[in-house]
């Protein structure tokens, strides 16, 4: 999946490179520099305002100590959008209207959201394996990493690693 990642980069510039030249053909060159000169100056604009925004949002829960009210993805969206709106060309400026339109973003945010639990899902699994294969224990799960039965949680489980016994002594600050 990385080489793929790579070459696709890798060919992102001709074809940006070959679309502005098929639009420059179909609408002429002046009026293809006026919508790529458009488009950059939307992007700027849509910068400003976001890291604007994002900044006040980010000082307001730093001074009341809580999450940022509208998340973080939606700043990352915009100032990502505007970035690829800044970029010359237009399959770059149409992945930035994408995430920068209010309309699109609730999509784009579900289908990141799911992304994302999948993933995380998918890497939960491979370290229980991993754990499991090592000799450990995952909670909720027997050694074979069966699940455990649903009628009760069932005797407690039993440590096959090494214990090491031991005391505490808590530390006196009255000979200071």
């Amino acid at each position: 999946m990385p080489l793929l990642t790579v070459l696709a980069l890798m060919a992102l510039p001709f074809v940006e490179v070959w679309l502005m030249i098929v639009v420059g053909g179909w609408i002429g060159v002046p009026w293809t520099l006026a919508v790529l000169v458009s488009l950059l100056v939307l992007g700027v604009a849509v910068l400003r305002r976001a890291g604007t925004r994002a900044f006040r949002d980010a000082d307001e829960a730093l001074r009341s100590g809580q999450q940022p009210r509208g998340g973080l993805l939606d700043p990352l969206m915009l100032m990502a959008g505007g970035v690829l709106l800044i970029v010359p060309g237009f399959l770059s400026a149409a992945v930035g209207l994408l995430l920068v339109l209010p309309f699109t973003r609730p999509v784009l945010r579900w289908a990141f959201a799911g992304w994302a639990q999948r993933r995380m899902r998918r890497m939960q699994e491979r370290m229980e394996g991993e754990f499991l294969a090592q000799g450990g224990s995952v909670p909720g799960r027997g050694p074979a990493g069966a699940s455990a039965p649903a009628d009760g949680p069932g005797p407690a489980p039993t440590s096959r690693g090494r214990v090491i016994q031991g005391h505490f002594e808590p530390v006196r600050d009255d000979e200071d």
